[in-house]
């Protein structure tokens, strides 16, 4: 009858109540207890515990092992998922698996990292034996500093707050969002010891946005070769606009006999010659891509990051769509990145 009480509870409209302030007042107040609950760690987490588990994981010669049961468990992955994409790394191991053979990923060279706000999950506490066993070193992040699990670990990191931010202090909200706040904390501070730069974090993020950003370059974007228009700075205006409709790209680059770039002519910059010249056959006639480019034109070279070529485009007074690209070594013209090409890359 019990269980047939609640399905049928469970697909009935929810009675709600208080008022609409009510409900803003409680949403607020979620954040505020989690926040103040983050901050009082943070006053109390200047001492000798903290600088002893960066240095472990700073210089563990295996992997992390992060461990936790419901709600720590869920915890425990994000964890593992930052030190991961961040240099450090980590696997996940879950208490009951680990029981029942998982316990075979841990050796000698691992450090293991619990997670428990109580530090009475039966889970853990069942599997910190056969751990200390292996001579494995244990991290904790605990909401009890006297509990099983503290005084089972090499060093504790303490979780503890003074209430949750649920209504009834039963959901872990405050803790769990402490214990995700530490380790985040543990994984940027060892991120920063290890010298970890954008390069080495791009090698581990190549999909999506972001991983464009830290990797796609002008290179890997520009029309170069016999796929973009160059031309003698005496060619006549209607040899440029013959190239500007074979190549579509909204520009011609204009180098010296070197291959040196002398100046860049758009669309526009045609379009104006010719509009001030139409009244005159004969500066018409005289009309030249040295008259009509821009000299010393905005550059880039194929090694620059296309997500700072896009800014260098987009940040200054006069927007521009079209870059030259040269070779910053030989100053040798390469070709032409488009505003487009970056936005059909993705990246923006």
């Amino acid at each position: 009858m019990e269980a047939r009480a609640l399905r049928q509870h469970a697909h009935e409209t929810p009675r709600l109540i208080g008022q609409e302030t009510d409900w803003l007042d409680r949403f607020q107040t979620v954040l505020h207890w989690e926040a103040e609950a983050i901050q009082r760690v943070a006053d109390r987490s200047r001492n000798v515990a903290v600088a002893r588990v960066v240095k472990m994981v700073a210089e563990c010669s295996g992997k992390v092992v992060v461990s936790g049961t419901g709600k720590s468990g869920l915890i425990a992955q994000k964890i593992v998922a930052t030190f991961n994409s961040t240099g450090t790394q980590a696997t996940f191991l879950h208490p009951v698996e680990a029981l029942h053979g998982d316990l075979g990923i841990v050796d000698g060279m691992d450090l293991m990292l619990l997670l428990s706000h109580s530090g009475e999950s039966d889970e853990i506490v069942a599997l910190l034996p056969h751990i200390k066993k292996r001579q494995v070193k244990i991290i904790a992040l605990v909401g009890n500093p006297r509990s099983t699990l503290a005084r089972s670990a090499d060093v504790i990191l303490d979780t503890g707050v003074e209430r949750e931010a649920c209504p009834l202090n039963l959901a872990p909200t405050a803790s769990t969002a402490v214990a995700l706040a530490l380790g985040d904390a543990i994984a940027m501070t060892v991120m920063e010891m290890r010298g970890f730069t954008a390069e080495l974090f791009a090698r581990n993020h190549p999909g999506g946005r972001l991983g464009k950003r830290l990797t796609l370059r002008v290179g890997d974007l520009m029309h170069c070769g016999a796929n973009h228009p160059t031309a003698d700075p005496r060619s006549p205006w209607d040899n440029i606009i013959t190239l500007l409709s074979q190549f579509s790209l909204g520009a011609v680059n204009i180098v010296n006999e070197q291959g040196k770039l002398v100046g860049l002519v758009t669309d526009g910059d045609v379009r104006r010659a010719v509009q001030a010249a139409k009244h005159s056959l004969a500066s018409l006639a005289e009309l030249t891509a040295e008259k009509m480019m821009t000299r010393h034109p905005t550059t880039v070279g194929p090694d620059v990051l296309a997500y700072d070529a896009l800014q260098i485009m987009e940040k200054r007074p006069s927007q521009i769509s079209v870059l030259p690209v040269v070779d910053p070594a030989t100053e040798q013209c390469l070709g032409l990145l488009r505003l487009h090409d970056i936005l059909r890359s993705g990246l923006s």
